[in-house]
């Protein structure tokens, strides 16, 4: 009886203390303890924003600059990066967009026609996930935005500091390509049919990320269809694929890494994640 009392007790204080993880919120985190001899940090990103969306908090530069080490999701300053992503995005020989999206080809042509600046027919060779990011940067209400990540890399160069990624861009490519062609021809079937209530929900997703919401940012992303259903594939294991990396690093120096905001938080999450490792991560107010 008091095993089973005792047992009931663990369960009550860890669902009070994952309770309590969702009302925390912000970009910043600041990680310590588990034998750590200096603190490391974590901040989301959001890949795509208008520019006059766009904000560097001072706390951030200055967590950056007091940081041995910095990583990315993937090693974004390798000279050879854009030659193996055109490498890496490409078809397989003998397929093109036309095969994949059968009759919804055309569809798919009059929305670059009416939306866009770049023919389709420029990206026939390439998988469906070049095209999904087009479409995705099409729904910036503005027509010029900005990159956090390019962000950190002219303040890592600037500071003499190396860029490293989590992962490398052959297995973040590869999540993409375990997703049949077939499951993310039909998404972005459905982002064209639904283009202006995507644009609206991108925004609102924009606002939430503004006021640093992680916990309904999240939730936001896993129900948007460039998920695509994949929320395993594209952000639990990814997840606990970089804890050994992250605790790795940050046994060595004081380390900064920059993630989708969409990998903080929930049981799945980074921060989490951590914490279940033994380490304190704490919100920085910024």
């Amino acid at each position: 009886m008091i095993r089973l009392k005792l047992f009931i007790a663990a369960i009550f204080i860890s669902f009070i203390s994952f309770a309590q993880e969702q009302e925390e919120n912000s970009l910043l985190w600041e990680i310590t303890g588990n034998g750590l001899q200096q603190p490391s940090y974590l901040f989301g990103t959001i890949h795509m924003i208008c520019k006059e969306d766009f904000f560097m908090p001072e706390p951030v530069k200055q967590k950056f600059a007091a940081s041995g080490k910095v990583f990315l999701e993937f090693d974004m300053d390798d000279p050879l990066m854009q030659m193996k992503m055109m490498k890496l995005a490409l078809l397989p020989k003998g397929e093109t967009l036309k095969t994949i999206f059968g009759k919804d080809y055309a569809l798919l042509d009059s929305f670059f026609k009416t939306n866009s600046s770049y023919p389709l027919a420029m990206f026939n060779q390439f998988k469906p996930m070049m095209v999904m990011s087009m479409i995705t940067i099409e729904m910036l209400p503005c027509d010029a935005n900005e990159s956090y990540e390019s962000s950190f890399m002219s303040m890592a160069k600037n500071q003499g500091k190396d860029i490293m990624g989590l992962e490398t861009m052959e297995d973040q490519m590869k999540v993409f390509d375990d997703i049949p062609d077939s499951v993310e021809a039909k998404n972005i079937i459905k982002m064209i049919n639904e283009f202006e209530l995507q644009k609206k929900q991108f925004a609102e997703m924009v606002e939430v990320y503004k006021q640093q919401n992680i916990h309904r940012l999240q939730a936001e992303i896993v129900n948007s269809p460039d998920i695509m259903g994949a929320e395993e594939a594209l952000l639990t294991n990814r997840n606990n694929n970089w804890i050994p990396v992250i605790e790795k690093n940050m046994k060595e120096a004081g380390c900064f890494f920059a993630v989708g905001a969409g990998h903080l938080a929930g049981e799945n999450g980074v921060i989490h994640l951590l914490r279940k490792a033994g380490y304190n991560v704490k919100a920085v107010k910024i």
